[in-house]
This record gives C-alpha cells, sequence and structure tokens, in this order.
C-alpha cells in the first residue's frame, strides 16, 4: 500500500481525499491544515496530495524537495509566480499540477482540444462555469484548463485572446477569443460547459460535479500514476493516457 499525505486535510477537499484513499486501499499517511508540520508529513508518506492554499504552495513544495517524495497539486488561484516555483520543483522531483483531478474533465478538456484543433476561427469559444457561493476564485481553476485545451487546439497563447468580463457597450466579439463567463450560488460543486458557436450551428460539451468525491477519486488516481516517475512537470492527461 502507498502512504499518501493530505495537505488541507481540515478542509472538504482534505476530508473527501482521506474517504477516497482508503477506499482505493492505500494508506493515509497523515494530514496537516494551516501551521502543520509540513516536513514531518512529507517523511513519512511516499506522495504528497495539496489541496491547500496559493500561499502555502512554496513552503509544500520545498518540504517534498527536501524529503524527495511526488506531489499532486489540486490547489486553484495560482498565479504566474506559482508556475515559476512549481518548474523549478520538477527539475528535482516529479510534480503533477492540474486545475481539476475529475477524470470526466480532464476527459472533457481532450474533446475541447480536439474541436477546438478542426473548427476554424469563425466559431466562437466561451466557457461558463458555475460554482457553490463560497469560491472565491474566478474563472475557475477548471475553466482555465478548458480554455488552455481550446487555446492548445488553436496554437494561440490564452493569455493573449482571453475575455474574462463584458460590461456596457462592448462592441462586436473579436473573431478568435476565448471567453469566460462565472456563476456564483449555491451548494453546486462545479458545472462547465465550452460553447463552439458558429454561424446557424453550436457544439455545447458539458461536465457537471455532482459531489467532490469524483475530485478525491481522480486525485487519489493521480497520486498512484506520479509514485516512481522521474522528476518533471506531469499532467492530468497523462495519467488517462491522452
Amino acid at each position: 500500500m502507498s502512504r499518501i499525505g493530505i495537505i488541507g486535510s481540515a478542509g472538504r477537499m482534505g476530508k473527501a481525499l482521506a474517504e477516497a484513499i482508503t477506499a482505493a486501499g492505500e494508506t493515509v499517511s497523515g494530514g496537516i491544515d494551516r501551521d502543520g508540520d509540513v516536513a514531518a508529513l512529507a517523511a513519512a508518506s511516499d506522495v504528497l496530495v495539496d489541496f491547500s492554499s496559493p500561499a502555502a504552495l512554496e513552503g509544500n513544495l520545498h518540504a517534498a524537495i527536501v524529503a524527495g517524495v511526488p506531489i499532486v497539486i489540486g490547489t486553484t488561484g495560482l498565479e504566474e509566480r506559482h508556475h515559476w516555483l512549481i518548474d523549478s520543483a520538477a527539475e528535482q522531483i516529479a510534480v503533477l499540477q492540474t486545475g481539476n483531478t475529475s477524470l470526466g474533465v480532464n476527459m472533457l478538456a481532450h474533446l475541447v482540444r480536439e474541436a477546438a484543433s478542426r473548427l476554424g476561427e469563425d466559431w466562437d469559444i466561451e466557457i461558463v462555469e458555475t460554482h457553490h457561493r463560497m469560491k472565491v476564485d474566478a474563472p475557475s481553476g477548471t475553466a482555465l484548463l478548458l480554455g488552455e485545451a481550446a487555446a492548445e487546439g488553436r496554437g494561440i497563447g490564452l493569455s493573449q485572446h482571453a475575455v474574462r468580463g463584458r460590461d456596457g457597450i462592448t462592441g462586436a466579439r473579436e473573431a478568435g477569443t476565448i471567453g469566460f463567463a462565472a456563476l456564483r450560488g449555491g451548494s453546486v460543486a462545479g458545472d462547465h460547459t465550452v460553447h463552439l458557436l458558429a454561424d446557424n450551428e453550436r457544439i455545447s460539451l458539458s461536465h457537471l460535479a455532482e459531489n467532490r468525491g469524483i475530485f478525491a477519486k481522480g486525485a487519489v488516481r493521480a497520486c498512484q500514476w506520479l509514485i516512481g516517475k522521474e522528476p518533471g512537470r506531469y499532467r492530468m492527461p497523462e495519467v488517462l493516457g491522452l
């Protein structure tokens, strides 16, 4: 059995992870939350899974490097500096970072990438996401993951083509852009739809998350897959063999 350490164990995802790890026949080596001893947790684990906060990422990566253990990062709201830290850590340990650990969402991203690569700029792309009222970041990490998939399919950079908000007199939609809309309310675990719209026809690809168990299940699978991997930065599509 593999020993999986949970960073962010007191949160809803942390509790779901503990259940998923046990259900998968693996061992929870421990769990920490804010001000916990991440170094001791890393030393007692075969792999770490981090669903804490962007502010804690640097310390978590350092602990993983010192212990020589791989780490799965599901924390959202990461900025450019955090990705630089991940790239640096990946030179020494195996790191898998993703905006969503759901196997279904990552299959959706694959389909979006394929569709975007085959349809021209006359097909507009809009991404709509809905989450519970307590979610603090927007667009969601999953929406950005889907946006990256669409941008990769078109061979463009998302940061240069993303439109994240519209208000007032916006003018005509610019061709080739990827739009985002974020809805917040209730207890929605996470709904995402990618609309591809052309004149007289449209395609909508959706994923609806009914509970957080799907994210925990995917994260455990990612942990199992990452153990023993060479240093480097990995993604969920590789876990699925895509």
